[in-house]
């Protein structure tokens, strides 16, 4: 019996790109192999040259549909099988590939806004919700709106065989947090899409759609992350304390860089309030939240671990942000 492939790609929308998928129906015993799509429909390309090719780069089981059925992760690559421009796996991988020996692993905390009729899920039609002070990990009807969404997006990432690391409720009403870790590069950025895809999907179904953006609501309320925690073998050893201060202080030279490519928006919510620092400053510290990169108390003790960069924006690109910090950070150690 044929299986239906949902073959998951990037597309060129600016300021941010957006997910694109479509089904294939692909014969028992037979893997997802290189398909195609109009350019010209997503930004990618212009009409009278239209055609860009899918390759498949990351494969799970499809948790929405019949068992056997499967999601396919793809880059986006020229006719000529050359990495399209909007392709950012491309040099994800290169990086990887030149810093493997440092064995650089990610585990990523992807925030989102649930919004339905023009404002977040659960606030009233006119005006505000109470301030932000029992949503963060909070329990209740009226205040955890969003909650049966959630739980069917996190059952749905464990049946995909997805490295979900855990779920909460964020700071804002209607806002939701889930982390995919600890995996390499550029495998912390297929799953991370593929799991995005997953949350936008499954959102459909209950007539709500999930957004990235970093400041849904302007005003005195928190904005929406991915914080990206990061370490390197030298980092992970015994006697790594001195490898996450050189760590810090290496991604700390390259603030402009990094920030630029850390998500569109970024300036208003890396403002120095709502647990940021500003985006043209650069901190760390131990267990301040307040800083651009956080060490952990548990790594402080232990002097060894990992280092959070709590700057990248929910609308980040994983592939982008994770070249960035193994660059920076594996580059300075060599």
């Amino acid at each position: 019996m044929p299986y239906q492939a949902e073959y998951i790609w990037i597309d060129g929308t600016k300021p941010s790109p957006l997910i694109r998928s479509k089904t294939k129906i692909i014969e028992n015993g037979k893997e997802p192999g290189i398909w195609g799509f109009d350019g010209s429909s997503t930004n990618q390309a212009v009409g009278s040259d239209s055609d860009c090719v899918l390759r498949p780069v990351f494969t799970c089981p499809d948790p929405l549909r019949r068992p056997g059925d499967k999601l396919v992760m793809c880059e986006v690559l020229l006719t000529d099988f050359t990495p399209h421009e909007t392709n950012t796996r491309a040099a994800c991988a290169a990086v990887a590939e030149k810093y493997a020996s440092a064995e650089p692993w990610f585990g990523i905390e992807q925030e989102y806004t649930f919004m339905k009729d023009g404002r977040p899920l659960g606030w009233p039609e006119n005006g505000y919700p109470a301030p932000q002070g029992p949503y963060y990990c909070g329990v209740g009807g009226d205040k955890m709106p969003g909650r049966e969404i959630v739980e069917r997006h996190t059952a749905a990432c464990i049946d995909a065989g997805l490295a979900i690391e855990g779920t909460n409720a964020e700071v804002m009403m209607g806002q939701w947090e889930f982390q995919i870790g600890i995996l390499p590069p550029p495998l912390i950025g297929d799953q991370l899409w593929v799991a995005r895809w997953l949350l936008f999907r499954i959102a459909e179904d209950f007539g709500v759609y999930a957004t990235l953006e970093p400041k849904p609501i302007l005003g005195d309320w928190n904005g929406a992350g991915a914080h990206t925690n990061f370490s390197t073998k030298a980092m992970r050893e015994d006697g790594g304390w001195d490898a996450i201060i050189a760590g810090c202080e290496a991604i700390g030279q390259k603030v402009g860089e990094h920030v630029s490519n850390y998500g569109v928006g970024i300036e208003s919510r890396l403002t120095g309030a709502h647990e940021t620092a500003h985006y043209s400053k650069f901190s760390y510290g131990t267990s301040d939240r307040g800083a651009s990169v956080r060490i952990p108390w548990g790594v402080a003790r232990d002097k060894k671990g990992w280092l959070e960069d709590r700057r990248p924006n929910a609308n980040m690109d994983p592939y982008v942000v994770s070249r960035l910090l193994t660059e920076t950070v594996c580059s300075a150690a060599s």
